[in-house]
């Protein structure tokens, strides 16, 4: 016998989820083959077969979480690296028998019910040790029994956190004993802005303006050893919800990139997150984030920081207002903008300085305008 541990799958991850089989006990592959498809982190990973012959059993089911080097896959003897030709049918995991469960019986102890009562609640499945009596002498009713089965059918069941949300729910409880968050907000004017402007790539640029003004913010710290690390390149994280969680993919040296390079990538990003084909490679590194949660709802928010970033520029849902100008009332197109960051790395002087500068680029009608002005 011959067995497959699951590999180091770098970045430091210890562990793995499964996801789907792709092979059965029995099978017969080559080497190379897909065998099991894993979750790590954010990231859905193919592991390939390293032989090629017979499976004799595989060490986990779908939903298992497994650690690194634990094993994974038992080849029968005489397994090879060599390639061969597939023998059989690749089949999948077992379908389930469909056998119907039965409910166990309610217990009874110690509770008052009439053998009509009784025989309802195990018809439903009811513990009458659940139920809250309201008959005479603390007599469980049948409405009592009705009412709990009611509630029981219309309560959602506690189910594991995995995957995305797991994940999220790691980083932020990192986050949450790690940093020292202070947050703040203001407006910017973008009612001259042209229908075509790119809401998204202009936030990306204001980024970039911003962390020229106050490099403290485009930066990591480590609490631990009281180190802060400036970054001279801003590799951007971009907050994309799919439902089931967040996922947060770099957009690579913004600050070097134009419009048209900086909505391609965007794109793209966007695309991979929702496919689930984003590399670990593209998951790692960011310098600071962008969220654009206005897109759903809110105007202001107290974002969460993941360490080692220090801050993240968050964007809300643009709104008409009315504003004096020249001693005069018109409406106006304000933009609500909230900069959480870590009070241990940045100074709320350093922060008002990014969030001015970044204001006064969006501010411009467009981004030619800018760009115009910052080449001369």
């Amino acid at each position: 016998m011959k067995t497959f541990k699951l590999p180091d799958l770098g970045e430091g991850l210890q562990d793995a989820e499964v996801v789907a089989w792709h092979v059965a006990a029995g099978d017969h592959v080559v080497a190379d083959q897909p065998l099991v498809a894993v979750e790590t982190d954010k990231a859905v990973i193919e592991i390939p077969s390293p032989y090629a012959g017979r499976i004799a059993r595989l060490h986990a089911k779908s939903g298992d979480r497994v650690k690194v080097g634990a094993p994974l896959v038992e080849f029968a003897e005489g397994a090879s690296a060599d390639t061969g030709a597939i023998v059989g049918e690749l089949t999948g995991p077992p379908p389930a028998s469909g056998k119907r469960v039965e409910p166990a019986p309610p217990s009874v102890s110690g509770v008052k019910a009439a053998p009509a009562v009784r025989r309802r609640a195990h018809e439903l499945g009811v513990d009458l040790a659940d139920v809250v009596a309201t008959g005479p002498d603390g007599a469980i009713v049948m409405e009592d029994v009705e009412k709990t089965a009611r509630i029981a059918a219309a309560t959602t069941p506690a189910e594991e956190v995995r995957g995305v949300r797991r994940a999220m729910a790691v980083n932020m409880a990192r986050a949450g004993a790690e940093i020292v968050p202070a947050t703040v907000s203001d407006d910017a004017d973008i009612g001259d802005w042209q229908e075509s402007e790119d809401f998204t790539v202009r936030l990306v640029r204001a980024i970039v303006v911003g962390c020229k003004a106050a490099p403290a913010l485009n930066a990591w710290y480590d609490g631990a050893r009281m180190e802060r690390r400036l970054h001279s390149m801003i590799d951007l994280g971009l907050a994309v919800d799919i439902g089931d969680g967040l996922i947060v993919p770099v957009l690579r040296d913004v600050g070097n990139r134009d419009a048209a390079s900086l909505r391609q990538g965007v794109d793209r990003l966007k695309a991979d997150v929702r496919a689930r084909t984003v590399p670990l490679a593209e998951l790692r590194g960011q310098t600071i984030t962008l969220s654009n949660f206005g897109m759903f709802a809110g105007r202001y928010a107290t974002l969460v920081i993941v360490p080692p970033q220090v801050a993240i520029l968050g964007a809300g849902i643009a709104r008409l207002v009315v504003v004096p100008r020249d001693g005069k009332p018109v409406i106006r197109r304000l933009l609500p903008l909230s900069l959480t960051f870590d009070h241990r790395a940045v100074t709320g002087a350093e922060a008002a300085l990014f969030l001015r500068a970044a204001i006064r680029d969006l501010e411009q009608q467009t981004w030619a305008k800018r760009a115009g002005a910052d080449s001369g």
